[in-house]
């Protein structure tokens, strides 16, 4: 019987567990925890948009297993995987060859299988550009930047790609300072980027001179918490973009509310993400408008 998410052991024997799949599973999300991406509803819908006779599934892979999950792929038949927290990072270091976009970025969200090889690729920086442009029409070329949690992951991969697209200013924000400072002197070490610390004062100084506001850390992804920006600090002509894709409005969207800002949550850098990964895999345009209908169901 099809199941929700499958597991590494399911991976070890995979033509008997996945024999009454409607359809041969060619594409997954590699993740720990997995249950929650809405990635299968959405490249899915985008399978059968191109008529492919293929299905996408959530593999839950502990980091322990994700070197054998990967080498598993291409005698399995896949074509290739995504990869989300807390895998990134740890599967460039396992790629046969890498985009040289995904190791500026420092990560890899994007597998191709090429016969025996594994090609990483990273649509995470790119996928941000066209969800910006799509919610607040907009270039992110064009704007001066805040991230918060610029230390790792999406927040680096967003960094990169504000320093690919020479933003006229970029602020970068983490819990941890130094690695702030580390990723700022290691992206841009002559241009306008700053890095400052997580506090409130600092944050405040910082805003006057900010168009846009990204988080990229899991803050609002579940269970109660606070705004990580107060509404008081926001201003009505900011943009505040929060890259989780909770189903409630987040804390800090709904601190945009109250300041009157626009703000969107990060659905539509999911979206924009996938259709860059289905770009690279196939070769050919993703049929976007049936990725995003597919998102919207139960958002």
């Amino acid at each position: 019987m099809p199941k929700d998410v499958y597991t590494m052991a399911d991976l070890r024997d995979w033509p008997a567990v996945t024999a009454a799949e409607p359809a041969p599973i060619r594409l997954s999300v590699f993740g720990d925890p997995v249950r929650h991406s809405r990635s299968p509803q959405m490249h899915d819908a985008a399978l059968r948009a191109a008529g492919i006779d293929a299905r996408y599934v959530r593999l839950h892979i502990l980091p322990g297993e994700l070197e054998e999950a990967l080498r598993l792929l291409p005698e399995l038949g896949f074509i290739g995987t995504n990869v989300t927290i807390p895998h990134k990072a740890a599967t460039l270091a396992l790629m046969d060859e890498v985009d040289p976009a995904a190791r500026r970025a420092g990560g890899v969200n994007t597998v191709v299988v090429r016969g025996d090889k594994l090609v990483g690729y990273s649509t995470d920086g790119p996928g941000l550009v066209r969800a910006i442009r799509d919610e607040f029409r907009a270039e992110l070329r064009d704007l001066r930047v805040m991230i918060l949690g610029a230390g790792g992951g999406a927040g680096r991969a967003i960094a990169v790609q504000c320093a690919i697209e020479k933003c006229p200013r970029l602020v970068l924000v983490n819990r941890t300072y130094l690695r702030a400072v580390a990723l700022a002197e290691e992206i841009m070490p002559d241009g306008p980027v700053e890095a400052v610390p997580w506090i409130e004062e600092a944050l405040g100084s910082q805003l006057t001179r900010v168009d846009l506001i990204i988080n990229a850390t899991p803050l609002g992804m579940s269970g109660p918490s606070e705004s990580p920006i107060p509404a008081s600090l926001l201003r009505p002509e900011q943009m505040v973009y929060d890259t989780v894709y909770a189903a409630e409005r987040t804390p800090l969207l709904a601190a945009a509310d109250e300041a009157g800002a626009r703000g969107a949550n990060g659905l539509s850098m999911l979206l924009h993400q996938g259709a860059l990964s289905f770009e690279i895999w196939f070769g050919r345009t993703a049929p976007v408008e049936a990725m995003r209908k597919a998102l919207e169901v139960g958002s």
